[in-house]
């Protein structure tokens, strides 16, 4: 008997596959928002969902309230693929001690900093030696260990220190920059850059090293800039410093959409307003937004405003509260911020 064996072929590995999750970012904690169960405060973080990655951008200031925050949006943070610290001031790592109560082993990318607190190793050899000296008053009795590692302030925690640009997942990197300006000079800062079929989305924690420095390591990746989200660090700039920054975001390196918030500053927010016109997204507290061909900004709250429009006047008003606040702490700006 002639048997006959009918085999069905593989599909090829660039054959379709269902359709991904939507790509989005969710705002999880900022200074301004529409009124919500959410609770406004000086700092950052974000939920970014994209290629089947769930990942948390930064953690806020306060623990507390960026646990209130997280619960009110029902993110599950034990799904997380990983973490990301842009850097280490506090109004971005705050949160940390409740992501590491709920998720401990989760990975973190942090910068490598010179005994930071993320971590630091060095070799043992990278100091000079003096063999005449008695072992009593020589490093580790003239013999120190092959690797020197330094303490983190969370002890034990999956970190992962960048120091270069670098892909963590495909078409996912971390740009690695320093700053070189006071009063941050020498803070380490990534911003997440997804590389999408419709370009560069970045989202930026503060832009300490220059957000048209971060912008130009991201077109070396990727030309096409679609998106920029989160902070620019102009809450105090000069208006000739606005003005130079927005018309070589707009007109230089042609940015699609900006969708600013944190410290990027209420002047700047206005010009950004002006220059890209239905171009600019509303990126407030709990506001999720949307990248694809055409990225859109949704506040899921029972009052959606215009979602293009300026800050309200309660936007207005808690965040320059908050900035105040901020302000007080920094003797480096002698800044007057005006009621």
């Amino acid at each position: 008997m002639l048997a006959i064996i009918f085999i069905t072929p593989c599909p090829p590995a660039w054959a379709a596959s269902p359709d991904p999750a939507p790509a989005k970012i969710t705002i999880l904690y900022d200074a301004f928002g529409k009124p919500s169960s959410l609770v406004k405060d000086w700092g950052f973080s974000a939920l970014i969902e994209y290629g089947g990655k769930r990942i948390l951008f930064d953690t806020g200031d306060n623990a507390d309230i960026f646990a209130h925050n997280i619960m009110a949006k029902k993110i599950d943070l034990t799904r997380l693929d990983f973490a990301v610290l842009s850097h280490r001031h506090g109004d971005h790592i705050g949160g940390v001690q409740y992501l590491l109560s709920v998720n401990p082993k989760v990975k973190i990318y942090a910068p490598e900093e010179n005994f930071g607190i993320f971590g630091f190793s060095l070799p043992g050899n990278f100091m000079r030696k003096d063999e005449s000296l008695p072992a009593e008053q020589r490093y580790f009795d003239g013999n120190p260990p092959a690797k020197m590692k330094f303490g983190a302030a969370w002890p034990g925690v999956n970190f992962e220190l960048i120091q270069k640009t670098t892909e963590v997942a495909p078409g996912i990197h971390l740009i690695s920059l320093v700053s070189d300006k006071s009063p941050t000079l020498e803070l380490r800062e990534l911003s997440l850059a997804l590389d999408t079929p419709e370009g560069m989305v970045l989202v930026v924690g503060c832009s300490h090293p220059g957000i048209e420095r971060i912008v130009a390591v991201a077109a070396n990746i990727n030309k096409r800039i679609h998106l920029i989200a989160g902070g620019l660090h102009m809450a105090v700039a000069e208006d000739s410093e606005i003005t130079r920054a927005v018309t070589s975001l707009h007109d230089t390196w042609h940015v699609e959409y900006m969708a600013p918030g944190h410290c990027t500053g209420e002047p700047t927010f206005t010009a950004l307003k002006k220059a890209f016109g239905d171009h600019y997204l509303y990126a407030g507290l709990g506001t999720i937004l949307a990248f694809g061909v055409t990225p859109s900004s949704q506040v899921s709250h029972h009052d959606a405003p215009d979602l293009t429009a300026a800050l309200t006047d309660s936007d207005l008003k808690s965040y320059r509260a908050l900035l105040r606040k901020e302000l007080s702490h920094d003797n480096n700006l002698l800044v007057r911020i005006s009621e």
